[in-house]
């Protein structure tokens, strides 16, 4: 049997808000490559993971992406 948690998906904007971007069921394999990825590629743009947490109250790990340009 597989585990799922949910991941929240959050773009810091240039200005400094949050803006979320999506949310999903990801396996733990998914999240135990965190470990070894920096970057995630989301709806064809990409992103850089800065920052994770774990939201014990909703039962979701929420991660701060910021836009890669150029």
């Amino acid at each position: 049997m597989t585990q799922d948690i949910g991941v929240v998906l959050f773009e810091k904007m240039v200005g400094g808000e949050l803006r979320q971007i999506e949310e999903r069921s990801w396996s733990m394999n998914m999240v135990a490559a965190l470990e070894h990825a920096n970057y995630l590629v989301v709806q064809g743009r990409e992103y850089e993971a800065v920052e994770g947490r774990l939201n014990v109250d909703t039962g979701k790990l929420e991660l701060l992406l910021v836009p890669m340009h150029g």
